[in-house]
């Protein structure tokens, strides 16, 4: 991520890598497309500290740098904040899989990762997995949350990460939270499943964990949900 400023503009080139699949996808690409990064130009806002607060998106132009060297227009949508509570702020879906009609937990959670300087998405209630992973998808999501109160979690939680490793998503880190007992915890971990947060889970304990998933991220240590690796996490209310 490169930026050329200039007064109270600036002239920004983002590089994005062809191994994730969400990014690639947005732009209409199919794998065989994307050989090498694709590089994006767009003009963004800055404040008098010459710091970045929003980006402004209106048709960049994306050059496509594939074995023809073609090129390729397309406009990127939404407003994407840079807070200065965080370094490197993440997209993060909060979904209410199946027929749980309960989402006051859900939107806790949404509202604190989003003071914490993340972009949130909620999903609202009653989502099918086809249709979360269709939002994961189409908000290039670093992370999806999935609560559940109503006992399908067992079914629910794998079928989502299965979809999610099927459309090759397997960057995307997934955390689950509700009801879940012990005794159902270890198959969901083994399903893709990064950190399962219980009743009492504290808002700091939430926030540890995202910017522990950023730290790995930023390390080349794997936790997306198809990206192997024994890594859970590891702190109170998590296994």
């Amino acid at each position: 991520f490169e930026t050329f400023t200039s007064g109270q503009f600036a002239l920004c080139m983002l590089r994005i890598d062809p191994s994730r699949a969400a990014p690639r996808r947005s732009l209409g690409l199919a794998a065989a497309q994307v050989t090498e990064s694709v590089l994006a130009l767009f003009h963004v806002i800055v404040d008098s500290n010459n710091c970045v607060p929003f980006i402004v998106l209106a048709s960049p132009t994306v050059t496509l740098n594939d074995m023809e060297n073609g090129e390729a227009v397309v406009q990127l949508k939404g407003v994407r904040r840079l807070d200065a509570a965080v370094s490197t702020p993440l997209r993060i879906v909060i979904a209410k899989p199946g027929l749980d009609g309960h989402d006051r937990g859900a939107k806790i959670v949404a509202r604190a990762l989003r003071d914490g300087g993340h972009e949130v998405i909620y999903t609202g209630l009653r989502r099918t997995p086809e249709q979360i992973v269709r939002t994961v998808m189409d908000e290039d999501a670093d992370l999806l949350g999935l609560s559940s109160l109503s006992g399908a979690h067992d079914f629910l939680f794998p079928r989502v990460c299965a979809l999610l490793v099927e459309a090759e998503l397997v960057d995307v880190v997934v955390f689950g939270g509700g009801i879940i007992p012990e005794a159902d915890r270890a198959p969901l971990l083994e399903a893709g499943i990064r950190a399962i947060f219980g009743p009492g889970t504290t808002i700091e304990e939430m926030l540890a964990f995202v910017s522990e998933v950023s730290a790995r991220r930023a390390s080349g240590e794997p936790s997306g949900v198809g990206e192997g690796g024994d890594w859970t996490w590891q702190g109170t209310g998590a296994v």
